[in-house]
């Protein structure tokens, strides 16, 4: 790029991902987009400060003859790719060239790309497929007794030595409980009339998520408790599979499509019996507002799903705007350290989760709005896991300094990941754990 100019003011837009065309599979017009735009983020480095795809970029052409992307290898273009976990914090929070810029710069998707080629035509490694297979371990690590013994090995030096050897997982690293008692099994729907208001039926689907279901089964109760206390009237998702973002980040897109054909049409059924939809996890609830729509702009189940899923936390704020909210919250929480989730981040609601929390009388949220480095393996990949910790330091300076009543995020393996590297921190919360316990429920 021979000139600069200034980034477009315009919102950002997004364009479909062209995945079912030939053009999206080809390698030369791969390593083409990606010079381009590696050429632009070179003349720009404003992402520095996010993930390390881009001091992994940077210092390639530092480093190269040129000093510049023609001097770097084109087989080295993956080292960048291999960073990127799709938080898509650049899109949404740093790029200047994003679309309507005529320069067209979609960070994020060029990378899912790229992955998409590789997968295509290398696949992954077994840790890789196995860690983003979250169905089927989290059913198999559910099994009674299966689960006790699970939990009892990841706590043990010598296993995880072992594990790390075999399979890569850093044995630092915090891995999720399983409980043979999932969500789905102990969820119990209400008999509440539900009131329509602004956007809202007050009539909703619980989508409980891999996670939810097999690693947090009592957010299952909070949700439910919080959710009855203001009126709404909530039940399970008749039946579902994992959402699809592991496999997304991954770079399957076929299996990303075999899973929205197991989820989309049950949910798009839910829809047209007048429910709106939620999940626990921001990364899910991202998949069905952006990922699959951009996937599948054209199927109509697919938009009328995105159209009825809300974070949970907007959805209450959105009754609130419309004065069915319960404010009566007999207990203070006092200071929270509250991480916002990437994936709730670029959901472009602003941060309804502390909005909400701050009703809570002597209540303070301070909402830190930096990466944690997570990304549900990223962060206990032997290879990556000093890399997740660095990309958290800024997250956990903040909640050392603060030193609060509570530590919260939306995302609970972000949380469990700020929580294991602080000692400041007792144990993390969920927020709708904290508005439960602010509610005396």
């Amino acid at each position: 790029m021979s000139e600069r100019r200034e980034g477009s003011l315009e919102a950002p837009t997004r364009h479909p991902v062209e995945w079912q065309t030939e053009k999206f599979w080809d390698k030369d017009d791969l390593d083409s987009e990606l010079e381009r735009v590696y050429d632009i983020c070179h003349g720009c480095r404003r992402c520095v400060s996010l993930c390390d795809s881009f001091p992994t970029l940077f210092d390639l052409v530092d480093e190269s003859d040129t000093m510049e992307v023609d001097g770097v290898d084109k087989d080295d273009y993956i080292k960048v790719v291999d960073q990127c976990y799709m938080c898509d914090l650049c899109y949404m929070t740093k790029c200047p060239y994003v679309p309507p810029h005529e320069w067209n710069v979609d960070f994020p998707h060029l990378m899912l790309r790229a992955k998409a080629q590789r997968y295509k035509n290398e696949g992954a490694s077994f840790r890789d497929n196995l860690l983003t297979n979250t169905d089927m371990v989290g059913k198999l690590a559910t099994i009674p007794l299966v689960d006790i013994t699970v939990n009892a090995l990841n706590n043990t030096g010598l296993f995880r030595n072992a594990l790390e050897t075999t399979l890569g997982v850093h044995k630092e690293a915090p891995l999720p409980e399983y409980h043979s008692k999932t969500l789905r099994k102990q969820f119990v729907s209400d008999a509440i009339t539900p009131k329509p208001v602004g956007r809202t039926t007050g009539k909703l689907a619980f989508y409980a998520t891999c996670y939810g279901n097999y690693n947090t089964p009592h957010l299952g109760e909070d949700f439910s408790t919080v959710f009855r206390h203001n009126g709404i009237h909530m039940e399970l998702v008749t039946k579902e599979a994992c959402c699809g973002m592991p496999k997304f980040e991954l770079g399957d897109l076929q299996a990303v499509h075999q899973l929205k054909e197991k989820n989309i049409p049950v949910l798009a059924k839910l829809v047209d019996e007048g429910f709106d939809l939620t999940a626990p996890i921001p990364s899910c609830v991202l998949m069905y507002k952006q990922e699959l729509p951009l996937m599948y702009p054209d199927d109509p189940d697919v938009l009328k799903v995105q159209k009825a899923f809300f974070d949970p936390f907007e959805y209450l704020f959105l009754r609130h705007k419309e004065g069915e909210f319960n404010t009566e919250f007999p207990n203070a929480l006092g200071e929270i350290s509250y991480q916002v989730a990437c994936h709730l981040r670029v959901q472009n609601i602003g941060i309804k989760t502390r909005d909400i929390l701050n009703l809570i009388p002597d209540t303070n949220v301070n909402a830190i709005e930096r990466c944690s480095g997570h990304d549900g393996t990223y962060a206990v990949k032997k290879e990556t896991r000093a890399k997740s910790i660095k990309i958290a330091r800024a997250v956990l300076r903040q909640v050392d300094q603060k030193e609060a009543d509570h530590f919260a995020s939306d995302c609970p393996m972000a949380a469990t990941h700020i929580a294991n590297l602080t000692d400041k921190v007792d144990k993390a919360e969920h927020p709708m754990t904290l508005l439960r316990m602010a509610y005396g429920l």
